[in-house]
């Protein structure tokens, strides 16, 4: 398959373990600046998620850390997957990158959706939408925050530095904000 030599070319050893259940695919992007689309087949639960936490990480640490990750044959992703996602952002976010997730099928969103994770991710239709997410003027978001905003809950007036979501030190509910600075609740 001449996709395993692209890998490795891309990532030297990223296809020295594989999984039958999962199969990722990654294609460079010079539309953003260390960008790399991950392509991702089959599924991720509790069994697999070891495996694709590693493989990504790999990507991260070779130095992409802005990533779309192309989800339309991602047939199911359980919490633990979700949990990897994640640790995912979190990780790129250290490292002043960001991701995006792409064609998510109806089913796996309803379980982003279910677990409170869907207003967390960047999620995009199409693949245009998640390339001028990374190339959107920071300071244009950047000037959104500080963000004063009441709690939906008991109305305490918060401050939000960033985009994320956090918990009204007065009645414990957990408050989203995105990156456009829109409140939720959740």
């Amino acid at each position: 398959m001449s996709n395993i030599n692209t890998n490795d070319a891309i990532v030297p050893g990223f296809d020295e373990e594989k999984d039958e259940s999962l199969k990722i695919i990654l294609e460079k992007t010079d539309s953003i600046q260390n960008g790399l689309f991950i392509y991702l087949n089959g599924y991720i639960d509790t069994y697999n998620s070891n495996f694709f936490q590693k493989k990504i990480t790999k990507v991260i640490e070779a130095g992409f850390v802005n990533l779309i990750f192309s989800c339309s044959t991602l047939n199911y992703v359980s919490s633990t997957g979700i949990g990897s996602f994640t640790a995912f952002l979190k990780l790129l976010k250290q490292r002043g990158g960001d991701l995006v997730l792409l064609n998510i099928q109806p089913k796996v969103y309803e379980v982003f959706q279910l677990l409170g994770f869907s207003q967390f991710f960047n999620i995009k239709d199409v693949s245009e939408e998640a390339i001028s997410f990374f190339k959107n003027d920071e300071s244009a978001i950047n000037s959104l925050f500080p963000k004063i905003f009441r709690c939906p809950i008991c109305g305490k007036q918060l401050r939000a530095t960033h985009a994320g979501r956090f918990r009204c030190p007065e009645c414990k509910s957990i408050v989203a904000v995105d990156e456009n600075a829109k409140v939720s609740i959740g």
